[in-house]
């Protein structure tokens, strides 16, 4: 597996991505993630048929993270039930269960990608020293075409809302 260093920081170092980034008009690589229930599923066949958006997060308990995670909540539901949003942290399953109820979020999947890091070295989020995700989003059609990237350039960032949504509503059709 590929490791890239020198394109994002972890408390101020460096820290190594491993995996190499996807583009758009790439096939989505099927990955396997733990549900809040500890089930290990094949994501992407989960939701096959729909427009799905993943937001890979470096932990839900951090500001920004909540932030984002709570506003993918609020528009899921201004969405039309073709489109999936799926969260996706390397926190553990009952921590995210814990915080989902916290937070009141109802409309995503949040799932974990702590059990392999499968999610992570497929799709370039993986920071192997913390061993957290790094901020971006995806838009994958009901084809598994990529049709929407953003790797977030600070993990303190939030990624562009109104593009990734535009992508998904135009996935659409």
């Amino acid at each position: 597996m590929i490791e890239r260093q020198g394109l994002i920081k972890f408390h101020d170092k460096d820290a190594t991505i491993i995996g190499r980034d996807l583009k758009m008009g790439d096939l989505a690589p099927e990955f396997m993630a733990t549900t809040q229930e500890w089930e290990y599923e094949s994501i992407l066949e989960k939701n096959k048929g729909k427009v799905r958006i993943i937001a890979s997060v470096p932990s839900l308990d951090t500001n920004v993270c909540d932030r984002e995670t709570r506003y993918f909540n609020e528009e899921a539901a201004k969405l039309s039930d073709n489109i999936v949003i799926i969260v996706i942290s390397t926190d553990l399953p009952f921590a995210q269960k814990r915080w989902c109820g916290a937070a009141g979020i109802e409309r995503l999947l949040v799932i974990s990608d702590h059990h392999s890091t499968d999610f992570g070295e497929k799709y370039a989020t993986l920071l192997k020293e913390p061993r957290i995700l790094r901020r971006a989003v995806f838009v994958i059609d009901k084809k598994d075409i990529i049709r929407y990237v953003e790797y977030v350039s600070e993990l303190g960032i939030e990624p562009d809302y109104k593009a990734l949504l535009r992508a998904a509503k135009s996935a659409l059709s």
